[in-house]
């Protein structure tokens, strides 16, 4: 286009067109890494420079880093020096690097974000595994093209050495594209490609390579010779050999797990690595490493106290912003049970402690930790790189594969380029020879002629020598004339010929090559092979679950007869000497009493049978923690129940693994057994548990192991125990068989079921085994040892649990004991509670009233009483 004239041009077709140049230079140019080498140019441009400025790991000191800046910008880089300097930088932070590129002496930022030292202050010189990327380059092994000004010349990949782009890995982003390629370990990468080769093959189209060969080794005698200047570009590309394998994803992923990142962590889900490695694409879940241990004890009562260490944090996550978010959530009370935050990383490695409240669960903290936090990330790899120049998505395979391709060319290249150094000194040394062997008339002719030029002409013709070998001849020193000389001559000239014997075969074999490479990955594992740092579990985290946010911990479930409920931590009540009056519980309305009470984790379910037969099921954490005067919340909120319908039993299932059956005892003496799977899925309407007859009402639920022995006990203290096994199992909606025969107007008021096979011990030295522990209306109770409960067939009248009268009142309530348990609480109608070590309340015969448990304030009757366990639940 001539200069000065304007040329009208339709807008559209002139932004398409300059927006795809555009597009393409981002992409080609600046945002994507090659696969052969893995590096950027901007990268590669940095590491070539310094390789230039002789900036080697070993026989080099560091240089200022504004120098090296400076450097690139002048001959390779046309782009702001902060952009060069900020690419550097990253080559040399060992948590941004998995295997830096760059050796740094000075600040070059930190983990927590903090930037690095200026230019003019920092040192660089380039690593020693840098050397191994840059290795062969002056043997004519890659490509070069002109520069920005085209000045000089500059690599467009490097020899690379080792398969780069899986081991630092990449990121970046395009027009209309990314890449974000995570790091992984040296031994494991070289591993793979070994295995690779193993499984693969060379791929040559006929004869052509032969061809190919021959043709090459002909052009490189005629440039030893001087016949010809140098083999062209094209002509040493042109080979016809490539490389296949057989090996799979599935077999690739055995021996690289998964990605290993600077700053360790833990990878979790092997399924989704596998999912990357095969597509190229995906997202892999990594938490960071924190451990839950005892707070030193120090002064100031932090006895019994925990702190949780965070060790590793994932990759790319700034530790400050992190310690910052962990904080702010602190202020704004999402996360409760914090009670100090402190970074006590050094030198020596990451960590930051956290200390917890006395209260705090310690699960739950850092449950929360993980989902508010980056202290888990999501990683999303997308494999993006140029093959020839192209952006390709690759998968595991196909990395290694292009790898192995470009080292196929790199050695086959290196070989050309050794081969004609080699027959150039060959032809030298044969040159040299002929003169040796025709000493005498090689002086002669030397001294005859009247210049060097006539010397030369006058050789050439005389010995059939060429233009290199009469020069060499004209520039050997008087020296070598000697005798010794010549031997060494002789010595270096076989020593040639062998070289180029072993050259020569390795062109004529490409199968030769791929041993070439595998010996040379293995030298690189040997000298830069390192441990893992990142751990990989095969077990997969999802999104967090509200539960597993919720401390686990244990905790009553108390249910009122007019239909409110309320949770609270087992450890609301303090322990009360027998006969004490308690404290208040609740606050009830007026003639309202508690009817169920239970102990259980905050994580069970929480199955809730009703009187008309029917079963809801909750996690007791739904149900909303109250303090202990609080009334609690209505019932029908959270449970779908029908006009009259009440709460009649209410089981915690902490372990349902281990139970077969639910039985299930109604109030006329019925019994039923009914697998535990139909009580899977529980709809928010309901589920029938059992079908009940006329006026019956269902009592009591527990689960059963299979053989089992059951318990009925009455309000008019008889019982009946008999096994599992005499009641077969039935489906929801039956009715059930008799259990026990009772007197008129007497009622089943619970049911106790225990192993059966179950050995009682007679040592008297033991405090108790297996106990019944009953509380009749007036606060009278015992304990009764379970072997003194005969063993009865199914449907009988039973045997006396309890001596009932005017000073006891009615049997109120009923519960299995064991050794696990040391604490006992008891619940008045009024709301009254008192809770009893289980050591103070007496051993004592089945026909016995008891002794006095509680006095009640208000001549209230004993409700409920329910066995706790206080330990500490992890």
């Amino acid at each position: 286009m001539e200069i000065g004239k304007i040329k009208q041009v339709e807008i559209t077709s002139e932004l398409s067109k300059s927006y795809l140049d555009y597009a393409m230079s981002v992409i080609v140019a600046r945002a994507l890494p090659d696969v052969r080498d893995g590096l950027k140019p901007v990268h590669r441009r940095i590491l070539y420079a310094m390789h230039l400025m002789g900036l080697h790991f070993v026989g080099s000191g560091t240089t200022k880093s504004a120098k090296v800046v400076g450097e690139v910008l002048g001959k390779y880089h046309p782009h702001g020096d902060m952009a060069v300097y900020d690419a550097m930088v990253r080559l040399a932070q060992d948590f941004s690097m998995r295997y830096p590129l760059i050796h740094g002496q000075g600040n070059f930022g930190s983990v927590d974000g903090d930037p690095p030292a200026a230019m003019r202050y920092t040192e660089v010189k380039l690593a020693k595994i840098s050397d191994f990327i840059l290795t062969d380059i002056e043997k004519e092994t890659v490509d070069f093209i002109d520069n920005f000004d085209a000045t000089l010349k500059e690599p467009v990949y490097l020899p690379a050495l080792l398969p780069n782009l899986l081991l630092m890995g990449s990121e970046g982003i395009a027009v209309g594209m990314a890449t974000k390629i995570p790091p992984h370990n040296l031994k494991e990468v070289v591993e793979a490609v070994v295995a690779t080769i193993a499984k693969g093959r060379v791929v040559q189209e006929g004869n052509q390579q032969q061809k190919q060969t021959d043709f090459v080794i002909n052009k490189i005698n005629l440039v030893a010779s001087g016949e010809v200047k140098k083999i062209d570009e094209p002509e040493i590309n042109s080979s016809k050999v490539s490389f296949e394998s057989d090996i799979t994803i599935d077999e690739l992923t055995n021996i690289i797990p998964g990605p290993d990142f600077p700053t360790g962590a833990a990878i979790y889900d092997a399924s989704s690595i596998k999912e990357v490695y095969a597509t190229g694409r995906g997202r892999i879940v990594v938490r960071g490493v924190a451990e839950i241990t005892d707070l030193p004890a120090q002064a100031g009562g932090k006895k019994g106290r925990q702190q949780i260490t965070i060790s590793e944090i994932p990759y790319q996550v700034n530790k400050a912003e992190l310690v910052a978010k962990i904080a702010d959530l602190v202020k704004e009370k999402k996360i409760v049970g914090i009670s100090d935050l402190r970074d006590e990383s050094d030198k020596d490695g990451l960590s930051v402690v956290i200390e917890l409240k006395r209260d705090a669960k310690p699960k739950s903290v850092l449950n929360n930790i993980f989902k508010h936090t980056r202290l888990q990330s999501t990683f999303p790899a997308n494999f993006v790189a140029l093959v020839d120049g192209t952006p390709h998505t690759l998968n595991l395979k196909q990395i290694i594969v292009e790898y192995i391709k470009h080292r196929q060319k790199v050695i086959t290249r290196r070989t050309i380029f050794e081969l004609t150094e080699a027959k150039r000194r060959a032809h030298i040394l044969e040159g040299l020879k002929i003169a040796l062997d025709n000493l005498d008339a090689v002086i002669k002719t030397i001294r005859a002629s009247k210049t060097q030029e006539d010397a030369k002409e006058n050789l050439i013709k005389k010995f059939s020598l060429s233009d290199i070998q009469t020069t060499a001849i004209l520039d050997m020193q008087l020296r070598r004339l000697a005798a010794l000389e010549r031997e060494k001559i002789e010595k270096e000239y076989e020593e040639i010929k062998k070289l180029i014997d072993w050259l020569v075969a390795i062109l004529k074999d490409p199968k030769k090559v791929l041993d070439i490479i595998h010996t040379e990955l293995a030298e690189m594992k040997e000298k830069f092979g390192d441990v893992r740092k990142t751990k990989i579990y095969k077990s997969r985290i999802g999104e967090f679950s509200e539960e597993d946010l919720v401390a686990k911990e244990e905790t009553l479930v108390t249910v009122t007869r007019t239909g409110y409920i309320k949770r609270l931590s087992a450890t609301a009540y303090r322990a009360q000497r027998r006969g004490g009056k308690g404290v208040i519980g609740m606050t009830t309305k007026e003639e309202d009493e508690i009817a169920h009470l239970v102990s259980a984790t905050t994580h069970d379910t929480i199955l809730f049978f009703t009187n008309k037969g029917k079963v809801f099921g909750t996690k007791a954490w739904e149900i909303p923690e109250s303090t202990r005067q609080a009334k609690g919340q209505a019932l029908v909120n959270f449970l779908n129940l029908d006009q009259g319908e009440e709460i009649c039993s209410i089981l915690p299932l902490e372990n349902q693994s281990g139970a077969k059956h639910l039985i299930m005892a109604t109030s006329c003496g019925v019994i039923k057994k009914t697998r535990l799977s139909e009580f899977e899925n529980l709809r928010a309407s309901g589920l029938i548990a059992i079908r009940l007859r006329e006026k019956d009402s269902l009592v009591s639920v527990h689960p059963t192991q299979g053989e089992d022995h059951i318990m009925l006990l009455t309000r008019e203290g008889k019982s009946i125990r008999f096994p599992e096994v005499n009641v077969r199992p039935m489906g929801r909606a039956t009715s059930g068989v008799t259990g026990i025969k009772l007197e008129k107007g007497d009622i089943v008021i619970g049911m106790e079921v225990f192993p059966g096979k179950e050995k009682i011990p007679t040592d008297k030295r033991r405090k108790f085994f297996r106990d019944i522990l009953t509380v009749s209306e007036k606060g009278l109770g015992k304990r009764t040892r379970i072997n003194l409960f005969p063993v009865q067939k199914r449907s009988g009248k039973g045997v006396k649990c309890a001596v009932i009268g005017p000073k006891t009142g009615n049997l109120a309530c009923a519960e299995m004991i064991t050794e696990k348990y040391d604490q006992v609480v008891i619940t008045s109608r009024t709301g009254q509670v008192i809770k009893l070590p289980l050591k103070n309340i007496p051993q004592l015969g089945r026909a016995t009233q008891g002794v006095i448990l509680m006095r009640f304030a208000n001549k209230g009757d004993c409700v409920a009483a329910a066995a706790v366990l206080e330990k500490e639940i992890d």
